[in-house]
């Protein structure tokens, strides 16, 4: 049975990755030479090779490890993106207003995190799905709640939820800041390395892709 499995792919090496957002768009070429191009997928989907940070033998033995737990291909888990990986920039610092992440109505009491880029009609909003533990604060109209007095926080799906009588009201805007993980997959059933061509400096290929649920 597949699973999700909470634990976060090596950090040290994951640093090492490369990788970033990809999309589907199909592209028709007219006969008078214009274009007409369709979004195939909704979301953007990242995908990284995790190869690129294994820089010893050790780093080689752990990463066989941690695929081996997760079965190859067969179980999700956490991947920190060396370079999105905060609602803030990344050299800033988390702040409880960096991300718009819905209106209240006076009842409503779950929002999804999530992630603007771009301004706008235009943005994209992405959600969030692995904040960080302990990473995460909640404004509403500016003012900062109490995680356990105000609100709850789910850490494997991204979802806060105000306790009954601490919901925002109707037309209060909610800001959150946090940290946050990719959740993934292996994207290949094996680590073909071939110890020659690794110690000269030939690094094996690890592809990692983004899931969902």
């Amino acid at each position: 049975m597949t699973a999700f499995h909470e634990v976060r792919f090596p950090t040290a090496i994951a640093l090492g990755s490369t990788g970033g957002p990809e999309r589907r768009t199909e592209v028709v070429t007219l006969g008078s030479g214009r274009e007409q191009r369709n979004q195939r997928w909704a979301r953007s989907r990242r995908r990284y090779n995790a190869g690129y940070g294994v820089k010893t033998l050790d780093d080689l033995s752990e990463v066989i490890a941690f695929f081996e737990a997760r079965r190859g291909r067969l179980h999700g888990f956490r991947f920190r993106d060396p370079l999105d990986n905060k609602s803030c920039p990344p050299g800033g610092t988390v702040q409880p207003v960096d991300q718009f992440i819905g209106v209240g109505d006076g009842s409503s009491a779950a929002f999804q995190l999530a992630k603007n880029y771009g301004e706008g009609s235009e943005a994209y909003q992405r959600d969030i799905l692995k904040p960080v533990e302990d990473s995460v604060s909640v404004a509403v109209e500016g003012i900062i709640k109490v995680e356990g007095l105000d609100y709850t926080i789910d850490h494997s799906t991204g979802v806060v939820t105000f306790i009954p009588g601490r919901q925002p009201q109707s037309g209060e805007q909610v800001h959150a800041g946090f940290e946050f993980d990719v959740p993934v997959r292996f994207d290949a059933d094996e680590i073909a390395v071939n110890m020659k061509t690794f110690l000269a400096g030939d690094i094996a290929s690890i592809p990692i892709v983004e899931i969902f649920p």
